[in-house]
């Protein structure tokens, strides 16, 4: 059973949210917030596996809670909720530790997949759109994220393989990109997300962003 915190400031958005995960008896709802400050305390006390966080709430925002969130010592994962795809705080909920984004108006079935693929902690949203969403707001940003020191630890392959992540590739298309197995590739990425000491892709591709290591609009 995967339990869920919804954190909304509009009661309905939060009505609407539990029926549908109601509905999935995979899904549990364990607990609603009103704004952020319920929303990192209510954490703490009921230890969700997910958080579906919006991010425009009273007191504290959404961003500001989901970075109040990752610093706990296991810290849920967190769904970002937008009405718009490419709202701008999307971006910062990101660098706070979010794992990805979920617009509001998505498909019931597809909110109780995200919910499943955030609770295994995997990727949360395409490629193509995590790399639309950076390319918006990383020339708005000063550079930042891992210290250029981190990036010289990678391989000559490493680099390679993060800068295809980064420009939306999956997994399968490096692999056919650079000849070599899906594992391959897996293998590759892990050791990427452990020598910049990243949680997951979402954060790779932010860092190589922020770095220079990829440029807006590189093909």
């Amino acid at each position: 059973m995967i339990r869920v915190l919804l954190a909304d400031d509009q009661r309905l958005v939060r009505s609407g949210f539990r029926m549908i995960l109601r509905a999935d008896p995979g899904l549990e709802v364990v607990g609603e917030a009103g704004d952020g400050v319920e929303a990192v305390a209510l954490a703490r006390e009921l230890r969700p596996d997910v958080v579906l966080m919006d991010v425009r709430m009273p007191r504290v925002d959404g961003i500001e809670a989901t970075r109040r969130l990752m610093l706990e010592p296991e810290p849920p994962r967190v769904l970002v909720l937008t009405t718009f795809d490419l709202d701008e705080y999307v971006y910062g909920a990101l660098r706070a530790g979010a794992s990805g984004f979920l617009l509001k108006d998505a498909p019931e079935e597809q909110l109780a997949a995200a919910i499943r693929i955030a609770a295994d902690g995997g990727a949360l949203f395409s490629p193509a759109v995590t790399r639309r969403l950076i390319e918006r707001f990383a020339e708005q940003e000063s550079p930042g994220g891992p210290p250029p020191g981190r990036f010289e630890e990678l391989t000559g392959r490493e680099v390679e393989v993060l800068r295809l992540v980064a420009r939306g590739l999956s997994n399968a298309e490096i692999a056919a990109e650079l000849v070599v197995s899906d594992h391959t590739v897996k293998t590759h990425v892990a050791r990427i997300l452990a020598k910049l000491d990243l949680r997951d892709r979402t954060q790779a591709v932010i860092a190589a962003y922020e770095c220079g290591l990829v440029r807006p609009g590189a093909a």
